[in-house]
């Protein structure tokens, strides 16, 4: 937008006053010489003034930060001072970024130099210098080299303050001192090829496996940056010493540190495994890893599985896990509510295990009886007495089928971990509503 005032002022916010992109369209002309100074520097940036840009003689750009390459997702990056590809744009600016990558290389290749300042927060400003021919024009203020801080955006442009240098002996003392921190060795550094090199990433082609493989880390690149650090996991215990430990395949390893990880952090976690990969002996290490922390241990599964369970603590012969000890206490899912359970202390597991836990999936109240009570549910019963009474207590699921119906299903043993508070992963996932979470994901 512009206003009455346009003509006379110097200001350039890309709002009332002009943009700063159209400014530098008017003022990059034919072999004109460009010094620019910007913490950011995006392919797209290029492309809205690639008509201007191609016919200049030569630009020296000067990285305000020194870590202007991180990684791959700059998004990622704690300082994102080299967005090289993304400018938040719309799918068909994204689906052109191969060439648009290209073509931004050859002509740094061909008439640009890049430095960078190497003290970290050293160098705050913006700066666009043109020299043409002698002609010298000059813009300062706060937009970086992005398509919305230049305000070449077809909408959601920032809000910048730039002021025009009208001034010859102001734009004259600017281009003096791009050139004396430009040659100061102790300030910056060539990072031409460093940038190159980034770009080359963009531009070639990729086979599938690499697309894959990519395609995971970002999947999975908070679990693994956790993984690295060691997450929560208390290395003291014991744990990596025991028998349980020693059996598992080297992905089961990686599935036990994670889940307890997530049981830590999060109050509980699901394995959701397909049937045959070792869910059992996952949940048995997990179980060991809470033992070896004092902590009592419930495993609750259907009652065709309790003999799987207890062999596990017995001293039998068929029990490869005799040296751990196991003391877990193994009761059915039936046997909650049960009369004969009814002096048995629900309340007091610090870790409970789900075997088969779409059973739980129907968090529906139970049916009036003849005498006008409510039968409790199994449900209910597990929530309220076990989960939400006495200790605090962590829950594992286990279930090669957690969805069988619908996500309510998945929202319903959720519920579970979070003791059926519906905003538990506010803070901690970002999730403000697990229920209205499942809800978006199944339309």
């Amino acid at each position: 937008m512009t206003s009455s005032g346009l003509g006379t002022s110097g200001i350039r916010d890309n709002h009332h006053r002009g943009s700063i992109g159209n400014f530098l369209k008017e003022k990059i002309l034919q072999d004109s010489d460009l010094s620019f100074v910007s913490a950011y520097f995006t392919i797209y940036a290029y492309a809205a003034l690639k008509d201007q840009l191609d016919q200049v003689n030569h630009l020296r750009f000067l990285f305000g930060e020194p870590q202007f390459i991180q990684s791959l997702d700059p998004d990622k990056t704690e300082k994102k001072a080299f967005r090289i590809e993304n400018d938040a744009l719309a799918l068909e600016n994204k689906l052109q970024q191969k060439r648009v990558a290209r073509e931004c290389a050859d002509w740094l290749k061909a008439k640009a130099e890049i430095r960078s300042i190497i003290k970290p927060g050293f160098l705050h400003g913006k700066m666009y210098h043109m020299d043409n021919n002698g002609v010298q024009e000059a813009i300062v203020g706060s937009s970086n080299f992005t398509v919305r801080g230049l305000g070449l955006g077809a909408s959601g442009n920032n809000i910048e303050l730039n002021l025009e240098v009208d001034s010859a002996r102001d734009r004259k003392d600017l281009k003096n001192w791009f050139d004396e921190v430009w040659n100061d060795t102790d300030l910056v550094e060539d990072v031409k090829s460093e940038v190159l090199n980034y770009l080359s990433l963009l531009y070639q082609n990729h086979s599938p496996e690499f697309v894959y493989f990519k395609t995971l880390f970002h999947v999975f690149e908070d679990y693994l940056s956790e993984a690295e650090r060691g997450g929560l996991l208390n290395e003291k215990t014991g744990f990596f010493e025991s028998d349980v430990w020693d059996m598992l395949y080297e992905f089961q390893k990686d599935g036990v540190k994670g889940a307890i990880n997530k049981i830590l952090k999060h109050h509980g976690c699901i394995i959701a495994d397909s049937v045959g990969l070792g869910k059992t002996f996952e949940a048995l290490a997990i179980i060991k890893y809470f033992e070896l922390l004092n902590g009592r241990v419930l495993v609750l599964c259907p009652k065709k599985l309790e003999d799987n369970w207890k062999v596990y603590r017995e001293n039998d012969t068929r029990n490869p896990l005799l040296r751990d000890r196991f003391a877990f206490t193994v009761l059915a899912h039936t046997d909650l509510g049960r009369d004969a359970y009814e002096t048995h202390n629900w309340g007091n597991y610090d870790l409970v295990v789900i075997d088969e836990s779409h059973n739980f999936r129907n968090n529906a109240g139970g049916k009036v009886q003849e005498d006008g009570t409510r039968k409790t549910t199994r449900y209910e019963f597990l929530m309220e007495r076990v989960l939400q009474t006495g200790v605090n207590t962590r829950v594992l699921l286990l279930s090669a089928t957690p969805v069988n119906n619908s996500l309510k299903d998945l929202r319903n043993q959720f519920l579970l971990i979070t003791q059926n508070q519906d905003m538990a992963f506010h803070e901690s996932l970002g999730i403000y509503s697990i229920a209205q979470a499942m809800k978006n994901a199944q339309t």
